[in-house]
């Protein structure tokens, strides 16, 4: 029997059902969520992490297709299949557009959906007065309260998070928008809200302020994306065959999907969350590739890093509190938020009781993909820097680090001069950057009893403890390290310990020499 396709990039429930593509069974989320008896709902998850697809099965669901869902969870409990008049308004794509633009917009998909309801109001050049009407007469011709579903509502302010001018000027024609769902309260069923960040609940949905936000809700870790769970049991059998058509074992092709993709954990305790939209495409392509990253890297999210001058060793392993990272973005006062709601922190651990997070990058692709974006900030470098760290990677996967290091000075060698470029820290740095694009585990300024180790890197033979000196020869570093007795950090450690010297000439602006003891 061949195996159901995969719905890479197809987001509609309905064409996934119909077509017998793959299908993750989630309608027991929705069962859990009418039997919390919910009005008002806001769910935030990164970008092709499933949200709009959820949102269409809500849609099929209220819209009575009790066809689609045979087979699935929710048929099981659900007896009425009750229709309700749907409104459902996508967001996605009302980036990079004007004010006038973004009016026009909502007029458009007003428009849409007052076509598929079969209505025929009045014209209004008043947003809200139209969204008023709309919903007030679909419950009058249906006697059934109205289903509002709004998908990606911060896509048009994400572009101008940062222009205070613009992004107020977006808000208010988004907060007249949404402002007659509290006054039509009595006509709506349920009114379902996706985004990537958390916007203030004030500055938008001004009115609504019974907004129940699932997001870190520990019932619905799993709504979106692909559970530990599902990936051994719904998709066993495409775990075979991905093992079959490239010769390995589903042991180690379940291994090598969870160091790529999985590691998110939106709440704590949390299921490991792999990405749908990288799982499929592997799945799809039976390759480990780069896929979530590749689909775009917004550029708000690097000018966010730069604004708060952010260097990428201190990325990842942050231990904070709820209000450090689940805050609206208005109100954040450091990269966390932006980085956790956009899915390049997540949480790796968790005490609610006592309101303690470590967050950290999820997994390889999400590392990688991070290192290539911000590597041609430290070199001046617009190649494409997963091209160039291969070239180091099977010296690395072999932890041949001299070879690495040869090949690093030959490439350090080719790049234009970059300001600043003078300092231990910069070529700290700039390593760090390189051996991380190849999924290293690689930790700098690590603290020992008498001082901190510029670097370590955790092979999977022996830990190398890396010290690195400016215009000084390498035995100047290797004696660091053995004043210093660095070593002793790891005496428990079962792996011996390699030591690195490594000095930088500022003149060629590249590795110099390097010695390596064990």
């Amino acid at each position: 029997m061949a195996l159901q396709a995969y719905p890479v990039g197809i987001q509609t429930f309905e064409e996934i059902r119909t077509k017998n593509y793959l299908y993750i069974d989630k309608t027991m989320y929705i069962s859990r969520l009418l039997s919390d008896e919910l009005k008002y709902v806001f769910l935030s998850r990164p970008r092709r992490f499933g949200k709009s697809l959820f949102t269409s099965t809500l849609k099929s669901y209220f819209e009575g297709h009790k066809d689609l869902f045979e087979g699935l969870a929710i048929n099981e409990t659900e007896t009425k299949w009750t229709k309700y008049p749907v409104l459902h308004f996508d967001l996605s794509t009302a980036k990079h557009r004007t004010e006038g633009e973004f009016k026009h917009f909502i007029h458009d998909i007003l428009n849409e959906n007052e076509r598929c309801l079969g209505l025929s109001l009045p014209y209004s050049d008043n947003i809200s007065t139209r969204l008023m009407m709309m919903i007030r007469t679909a419950y009058e011709q249906t006697g059934q309260q109205v289903v509002v579903l709004i998908d990606e509502y911060d896509a048009p302010l994400l572009d101008v998070a940062h222009d205070d001018s613009n992004l107020e000027k977006m808000r208010q024609i988004m907060r007249n928008f949404y402002s007659p769902l509290k006054a039509c309260d009595p006509y709506l069923r349920f009114v379902y809200i996706t985004g990537i960040t958390k916007f203030s609940q004030l500055s938008i949905f001004s009115e609504l302020n019974n907004i129940t936000n699932i997001s870190l809700d520990v019932r619905f870790s799993g709504i979106c994306g692909i559970t530990q769970s599902e990936i051994e049991t719904a998709m066993k059998e495409h775990v075979d065959n991905f093992a079959e058509c490239t010769g390995d074992t589903s042991e180690n092709v379940l291994k090598k999907l969870k160091q790529n993709y999985d590691g998110y954990h939106f709440t704590w305790p949390s299921e490991d969350i792999y990405n749908p939209f990288s799982l499929m495409n592997s799945f799809r392509e039976k390759f480990y590739g780069a896929y979530w990253f590749g689909s775009g890297t917004p550029t708000y999210l690097i000018n966010v890093l730069r604004g708060y001058n952010v260097q990428p060793s201190e990325i990842g392993n942050k231990k904070v509190g709820l209000r450090m990272f689940d805050v609206p973005l208005e109100t954040a006062t450091s990269y966390l938020p932006l980085l956790y709601q956009s899915g390049y922190l997540t949480i790796k651990r968790g005490n609610r009781m006592y309101d303690k997070y470590i967050l950290d990058i999820p997994n390889k692709e999400v590392r990688i993909g991070l290192m290539d974006a911000l590597l041609p900030n430290y070199l001046n470098q617009s190649n494409n820097t997963t091209d160039i760290a291969l070239e180091i990677s099977d010296h690395l996967m072999e932890e041949d680090i001299d070879g690495a290091l040869r090949e690093l000075q030959r490439f350090l060698k080719s790049v234009p001069y970059v300001n600043g470029a003078n300092s231990e820290g910069h070529w700290q740095q700039v390593i760090y950057i390189i051996f991380t694009l190849l999924g290293a585990r690689l930790d700098v300024e690590t603290h020992t009893a008498k001082g901190r180790v510029d670097m370590v890197l955790y092979g999977e033979k022996k830990i190398w403890l890396f010290e690195l000196k400016l215009d000084k020869d390498a035995d100047a570093a290797i004696s660091q390290i053995d004043k210093m007795e660095y070593s002793d950090r790891f005496t428990y450690s079962e792996k011996p310990v390699v030591k690195v010297g490594i000095s930088f000439d500022s003149n060629e602006r590249t590795l110099g020499e390097w010695i390596i003891e064990e």
